[in-house]
């Protein structure tokens, strides 16, 4: 899996991306919350629900159908509660929730995602896996394995990011100054 603090990452540069206010924080909250949402199922291990049952790591939680369903859920209990608009709203989290997805089909371990679950239930990862896979273990995750996936994290996700963000700001500068 990815590190919690690289999902936040992805979900802060949606937010961003979609020109979510800064001063909106309960949209970039919610936005690293369904980022992180996912691996909940680490739950699984201590209920011994084996890692390749859909119900375990990796499984159901981690598909495009829980995405859309999440997202959903936490879109509609948040517009009780604000006037936001409702499809920008859920884009936005199905964007950070699925986002967990992409990031944990690019890592290097594990047994891949269950990307259409429940309806099929195969593991998949994408063609290449650059990222290293974090360990699980908090005594590992602060140690030389956990920095080495940090830092293949940093390479092939922060690093993109800022560039993707960058970008972006460029370009909405020189359509501001042709529209002047």
């Amino acid at each position: 899996m990815a590190s919690p603090i690289t999902h936040a990452v992805m979900a802060a540069t949606i937010a961003a991306g979609m020109h979510i206010p800064k001063q909106a924080v309960r949209y970039w909250v919610l936005a690293v919350f369904c980022a992180e949402f996912p691996d909940i199922d680490v739950v699984g291990f201590w209920l011994n629900i084996p890692y390749e049952h859909w119900l375990g790591h990796r499984g159901i939680t981690h598909s495009i159908i829980f995405a859309v369903v999440f997202s959903w859920g936490v879109t509609h209990w948040l517009v009780q509660w604000t006037d936001a608009e409702y499809s920008r709203v859920w884009l936005l989290l199905f964007l950070s929730t699925i986002s967990h997805t992409v990031l944990d089909a690019m890592t290097d371990g594990g047994l891949g995602v269950a990307l259409f679950a429940p309806l099929n239930t195969t593991r998949y990862f994408f063609p290449i896996h650059p990222v290293r896979v974090t360990p699980l273990e908090p005594s590992r995750a602060v140690g030389p394995a956990g920095m080495a996936a940090l830092l293949s994290e940093v390479i092939w996700v922060w690093i993109p990011c800022l560039v993707f963000l960058a970008g972006q700001r460029l370009a909405g500068k020189r359509v501001r100054r042709s529209l002047d």
